[in-house]
């Protein structure tokens, strides 16, 4: 069964394409869920009015990355922990901690998004990479001090 994909679906294809599946899949799962839509000759000549209004949608979704992309590359966060000896902190801060923080500065994020490839366990400046969008990555600066 060929159909048309109105959406981005995982492991098959993007909005707009024309793919070969099994027919129930089609017919119980994609059809249903308003993924895909036949490819009858009338709906193969509507495949260029998806496609542009998936472009629009693309648009104004990195648009709206953007904007948050500003909005977190002007801040500079701190984050004040319990140190010990020799200024080891108790504990680490994590992607969960930074999303915390991000919050309380008005910019939500998915803690998913905040991309640290370790706990940070120092003292110091650290530049995060936010994964906002697919190609969208903002750079955080965090600042890791002493509680007083």
């Amino acid at each position: 069964m060929k159909v048309i994909l109105r959406e981005d679906v995982t492991d098959l294809g993007k909005a707009g394409q024309t793919v070969e599946v099994k027919a129930g899949y089609g017919r119980n799962f994609l059809i249903p869920r308003n993924l895909a839509i036949p490819a009858t000759k009338a709906n193969l000549a509507s495949i260029d009015e998806i496609a542009k209004q998936t472009a629009i949608r693309d648009k104004k979704a990195r648009r709206g990355a953007e904007i948050i992309k500003d909005r977190i590359e002007k801040l500079e966060l701190s984050a004040e922990v319990l140190v010990g000896e020799e200024d080891r902190l108790f504990g680490s801060i994590t992607n969960n901690d930074i999303a915390k923080l991000l919050s309380e500065n008005g910019v939500t994020v998915d803690k998913r998004a905040i991309d640290l490839e370790e706990p940070i366990k120092a003292l110091g400046v650290y530049t995060v990479p936010v994964k906002i969008d697919k190609e969208v990555v903002a750079s955080l600066k965090l600042w890791v001090v002493k509680k007083s």
